[in-house]
């Protein structure tokens, strides 16, 4: 079942809570307005649910304060997070829709990008991989139209700071949207210095240990987000292929 279905077919009653809660409280609160609360369901979340929210909601907060982070949304900007929504993540239109109402809310928001990331690490710390999946669509969006301000690099930064990665890491993260070669070293984590032998054991564990589909799916995302955490496998498996056709690797 999609998440918004979930979002949408039974009151949750916003038992996440922060900045998070607050943006879902606002958004689908009129879908129970006349509903009863029922305080069982409404008290508690499953960790599962309450993951799929948090990346959700969360993914598309911290898209609209980094949007707005210069003072204005540009037309390139929500055309970029239109693309995202419809070939990255393959949402419907009644899910389209959903985002683009977080994204806007978020916006006129009082909480700050940091508080949202600053829950999202809360919910996920355990899961370095959700954690690099969160940098990589903030990536990806903000360098859509042609390149990184600095106003939302710092943003990006922060988050980076808040999710535990040094500077070393971030910088491999980045550079992943660059146009050379060092890109398949990025994806893998890896080096030009790292041994074959090195590089091998960091390509299993990426594929069997972090990005295997299996291992995400049982992470508890959201069906909407699968497909972009298939794309990072397949993403992974390409960089390894690159790699040894450049070192004669066999």
């Amino acid at each position: 079942m999609s998440i918004i279905g979930k979002l949408v077919g039974g009151a949750i009653g916003f038992a996440l809570g922060g900045p998070i809660g607050a943006i879902a409280g606002a958004v689908f609160g009129h879908a129970f307005d006349n509903k009863p609360a029922d305080s069982d369901t409404a008290m508690s979340l499953s960790y599962g649910e309450s993951s799929q929210i948090t990346f959700f909601v969360a993914a598309f907060s911290m898209l609209g304060k980094l949007a707005r982070t210069d003072g204005q949304i540009s037309r390139a900007e929500m055309d970029a997070v239109r693309q995202f929504m419809t070939y990255d993540l393959n949402l419907s239109p009644e899910s389209q829709q959903v985002a683009i109402n977080i994204f806007l809310t978020a916006q006129e928001s009082p909480e700050s990008f940091e508080s949202f990331a600053s829950q999202f690490y809360g919910q996920f710390h355990v899961q370095p991989q959700m954690l690099e999946l969160m940098m990589d669509i903030l990536l990806r969006v903000s360098v859509s139209d042609g390149g990184i301000n600095p106003s939302e690099e710092r943003l990006i930064q922060s988050a980076a700071s808040i999710f535990g990665f040094n500077s070393a890491q971030y910088a491999g993260m980045r550079s992943r949207y660059a146009r050379d070669v060092n890109k398949y070293y990025a994806v893998l984590g890896c080096t030009h210095s790292d041994t074959d032998e090195q590089i091998k054991k960091q390509y299993r564990k990426l594929v069997v240990s972090e990005y295997h589909p299996d291992k995400i799916i049982a992470k508890g995302l959201p069906d909407e987000f699968i497909k972009f955490a298939n794309d990072k496998f397949k993403e992974i498996q390409e960089a390894y292929e690159a790699v040894k056709k450049e070192r004669g690797i066999i």
